[in-house]
C-alpha cells in the first residue's frame, strides 16, 4: 500500500534491503546451487559490512505489547526487524503470518518490533491499536508512531515496510511490500550465523507483556459480518476471532455453532470443521457460503446435513495478481464479503482490490471487476479500480461495495458492466482518493467516510458501517445524500447515547437493524421506528472450549549447578530462596513469570512439584509442597525474568538448573534452602 505523498523524504542510509543484496552480497545470502559450500573452518563473512548505526526508535506516543519503552541499547545482541504497518491495510495483515513464522523459527535470535505509523486518524489512538493487536493476535512489541516520527527517521515510504538492524545496532537496509518470507529467512540465517560466530549474538530468551492477556473471555470475539435469514427467523454471525459461525434465532436463542473454534482449514461436521478468521457470508437455498478470509478460501456449509466443505481456494494466499481458474486450483487473496445474484456468487477480494465472481455449479472462479490497482476510479469493469473491497449489498442487478481504504461507497451495475462512486471521492490524480477521508455528511463526493467496512441495502437507501468514525450512516440513493444515523463519533459502548467501537457488519429483518459492534465484542439491535438500541444477547452461547496450551518447558541449562547437602525438617513444606546477581541496570521483574519444576535425580521422568514462584525484592521465592520422603537428590529447574530497572519493556528470561541433595533430620530447624546465581556478566 503506498504511503502518503508527504512522507517521501529519504535519509541517505535508507537503501532497499533487496538492492543491498543485489549489489554484491546476494551470493552470501542466497546460495547458488552451483557454488560449493564453504569449508567448515572458512571465515563467515558479514553479509552487510560497513553499515551505519541505525537511528533510534524513540519518539513514539506509547508502547504496546510490552511493559515499557524499548531502546536499541536494550536490543543489542539481537537481530531486529522493524515492521512499519497500519492496521487498516490488507497488505500489512498479510505480512503478519510471515513475521510469526520468523519469530517461531528464531525465538532467541530475532526480535520483531511493530511500528504502527497510522494512515487514518482513528488509527492514531492507542486503545484502537491495542484492540487491533488483540484482533490480529500479534505477539511482539508495537510502537504507536502516531506522529510518524520513527517512520521519518528511517525514510519509510509505504506500508508495509521492514527495516533490518544487526546485533551491533547497525542499519542493514529496508524492504517494502508483502510476500518476502523466503528472502527474509535467508537474510536472517546469514546475519545470525555471522554474529553467532563473532560472539555478538545474544541468544537469551526474552519476554513481553502481551495485550492479549488483558482481553476478557466473551461469548463473541471481534464479530465481523452478519447475515439475516428472515424466512427462517435466524441470524448468522461470523464470530471471527473464535474462528466459527454462530447461528441464532432472532429472539436470541442459540441454534447452532459451526466450527470447533480452533484455527484450521478442516472440512467436516460442525464440531470438527475449522476456519481461520471468517468474515462475510451469503445464503443460497440452505447452503451457506463463507469467506474464510485468512484461509484464503470460500467454504460451503450444508445446513441440512451440517457439513462444511471447501468450494474454492488452495488454502494459500495468491502471491501474484491472479485472473482465477479452476475452483480448487486458483489461489485466492483475502476474500472478505459475499453476495449472490441470479446464481452468481460475487466476492469482495480485499487482497488484490477486486471483485471476483463464481457461477454456482461451475468449476471456475475469476476476476469480475477491478484492474487490481489500488485506487478509486470509475468506468468499465475491467479498467475500474477498487481499494480493499470489504462489504457488499445487493439491489436487483446492482450491488454496492464499500472500499475501506478509499473511504468510498461504490456501485457496480451488472447489466451495464460499469462501476461508479456513490459517496466519497474518486478519479483523483496520483491516488489521492486513498487519502480523502473524514467524517462529513453531504451529497456524493462532498461526503467523507473513514474506512467503512459494512453496507446494507434497504428500500432505496443504504446503511453504512462507517467503521473508523464509530458510526452508522445512511445514503439516499436518489440523491446520494449521506447522513449520520447513529453514533456519537466517539469510540465507546454506551447504548444511551449510542456509541459503537469500529462496527463492521450489518443485517436487517423487519424494523430491526443488527450491527456487529466489533471492538465491543457484541451485536447491537436498532429499532428503526424509534432508533433505540439494545444489545442482542444469545442465550447459551459461550466461548469455544479449546485445548489448553501450558508452557512448562525450560531452556536447557548448559549444566546443573551443584549445591552442598542441605539438612531440612522432615515432612515440612520447604521454601527455596534464589538470589541472582544480575547485570548492571537490571532487576528482577514481578511481571515476568517465575516457573519451576522439581524432579528426583533417580527418576527424572516424574515431576514431583510444579509451580509458580514470586519475586520478593532482589530474590525469588519458591514454595515446595510437603513430601513424606525428603532425603535424596533433587533436580530443580527454574525460569524467571529480569528487566531494565525491573520494569523495562524488554525482559530477558533465564533458565537455571540445580542438583540439590536434601537430608531430612529430626534435629534440623531449617525449612529453607538458599541458592545463588551469577548472571552479572551476561
Amino acid at each position: 500500500m503506498p504511503g502518503k505523498p508527504a512522507f517521501l523524504n529519504l535519509i541517505p542510509c535508507t537503501v532497499a534491503l533487496f538492492a543491498l543484496l543485489c549489489a554484491g552480497s546476494i551470493s552470501s545470502v542466497v546460495a547458488d546451487e552451483k557454488t560449493p559450500a564453504p569449508a567448515a573452518d572458512a571465515e563467515i563473512q558479514n553479509p552487510f559490512p560497513d553499515r551505519p548505526k541505525a537511528p533510534s526508535i524513540d519518539g513514539g506516543v506509547e508502547w504496546l505489547n510490552t511493559s515499557g519503552e524499548i531502546t536499541l541499547k536494550d536490543l543489542r545482541g539481537k537481530v531486529v526487524l522493524i515492521d512499519f504497518w497500519t492496521y487498516c491495510c490488507i497488505n500489512c495483515m498479510h505480512v503478519l503470518p510471515d513475521l510469526a513464522y520468523l519469530e517461531k523459527k528464531y525465538p532467541n535470535e530475532l526480535v520483531v518490533i511493530g511500528c504502527h505509523s497510522a494512515k487514518f486518524d482513528n488509527e492514531k489512538e492507542t486503545d484502537n491499536i491495542r484492540r487491533a493487536i488483540q484482533r490480529y493476535e500479534i505477539k511482539h512489541p508495537v510502537i504507536n508512531d502516531a506522529n510518524m516520527t520513527v517512520w521519518r527517521k528511517f525514510g519509510v515510504r509505504a506500508w508495509p515496510s521492514m527495516v533490518l538492524i544487526d546485533p551491533e545496532g547497525n542499519y542493514c537496509g529496508h524492504l517494502s511490500g508483502e510476500g518476502n518470507r523466503e528472502l527474509l529467512d535467508k537474510v536472517l540465517e546469514k546475519v545470525i550465523a555471522y554474529h553467532r560466530a563473532k560472539g555478538t549474538l545474544d541468544e537469551t530468551p526474552v519476554h513481553f507483556e502481551l495485550e492479549s492477556a488483558k482481553l476478557k473471555q466473551t461469548p463473541l470475539k471481534f464479530p465481523g459480518k452478519l447475515l439475516a435469514d428472515a424466512p427462517q427467523q435466524r441470524l448468522f454471525i461470523s464470530d471471527s476471532n473464535h474462528n466459527r459461525i454462530v447461528i441464532a434465532s432472532l429472539d436470541g436463542k442459540l441454534i447452532d455453532v459451526i466450527g470447533s473454534g480452533q484455527i484450521g482449514n478442516k472440512d467436516g461436521d460442525y464440531k470438527t470443521a475449522s476456519f481461520d478468521h471468517p468474515q462475510g457470508m451469503a445464503l443460497v437455498g440452505n447452503t451457506l457460503y463463507v469467506a474464510d478470509t485468512e484461509n484464503h478460501s470460500i467454504r460451503t456449509v450444508d445446513l441440512d446435513k451440517k457439513q462444511v466443505s471447501t468450494l474454492a481456494g488452495t488454502g494459500e494466499q495468491a502471491r501474484f495478481r491472479s485472473a482465477g481458474g479452476k475452483l480448487k486450483e486458483a489461489a485466492l487473496n483475502s476474500p472478505w464479503a459475499l453476495a449472490a445474484i441470479d446464481d452468481v456468487l460475487y466476492i469482495c477480494m480485499a487482497g488484490p482490490h477486486q471483485i471476483w465472481s463464481h457461477k454456482l455449479g461451475s468449476d471456475e472462479i475469476g476476476v469480475y471487476a477491478g484492474s487490481g490497482r489500488e485506487d478509486i476510479t470509475n468506468g468499465p469493469l475491467e479498467t475500474s479500480a477498487f481499494a480493499q473491497t470489504s462489504g457488499i449489498a445487493v439491489d436487483g442487478d446492482v450491488f454496492y461495495v464499500v472500499d475501506s481504504e478509499g473511504s468510498a461507497v461504490r456501485k457496480v451495475d451488472t447489466k451495464n458492466k460499469t462501476v461508479s462512486t456513490v459517496a466519497g471521492t474518486s478519479d483523483l490524480e496520483r491516488g489521492r482518493s486513498l487519502f480523502e477521508f473524514g467524517d462529513k455528511d453531504g451529497i456524493g463526493e462532498k461526503a467523507r467516510l473513514q474506512h467503512p467496512l459494512g453496507v446494507l441495502y434497504d428500500h432505496g437507501r443504504l446503511f453504512v458501517a462507517d467503521t473508523y468514525n464509530h458510526k452508522l450512516k445512511t445514503i439516499d440513493l436518489k440523491t446520494n445524500e449521506v447522513k449520520t444515523f447513529l453514533g456519537t463519533g466517539k469510540d465507546g459502548n454506551s447504548l444511551n447515547p449510542v456509541e459503537f467501537s469500529e462496527p463492521s457488519g450489518l443485517a436487517k429483518v423487519g424494523n430491526r437493524l443488527f450491527v456487529a459492534d466489533t471492538n465491543n465484542q457484541r451485536i447491537c439491535v436498532v429499532n428503526l421506528e424509534d432508533h433505540k438500541v439494545s444489545e442482542f444477547k444469545i442465550a447459551g452461547l459461550t466461548p469455544p472450549s479449546l485445548p489448553k496450551t501450558v508452557d512448562d518447558s525450560f531452556t536447557a541449562a548448559d549444566k546443573a549447578l551443584k549445591v552442598a547437602p542441605q539438612k531440612v525438617i522432615p515432612g515440612v513444606a520447604v521454601k527455596i530462596n534464589v538470589s541472582p546477581r544480575l547485570p548492571a541496570e537490571y532487576k528482577l521483574s514481578p511481571l515476568a513469570p517465575v516457573k519451576f519444576t522439581l524432579k528426583s535425580a533417580k527418576n527424572p521422568d516424574v515431576v514431583l512439584a510444579r509451580g509458580k514462584g514470586a519475586v520478593e525484592g532482589d530474590r525469588l521465592v519458591l514454595q515446595l509442597p510437603a513430601m513424606k520422603q525428603l532425603t535424596g537428590t533433587y533436580v530443580l529447574n527454574l525460569r524467571f525474568g529480569y528487566c531494565r530497572d525491573g520494569v523495562g519493556g524488554l525482559c530477558k528470561q533465564h533458565s537455571a538448573q540445580w542438583n540439590i541433595p536434601l537430608q531430612a533430620e529430626k534435629e534440623s530447624t531449617n525449612d529453607t534452602v538458599s541458592l545463588s546465581l551469577d548472571l552479572s556478566k551476561e
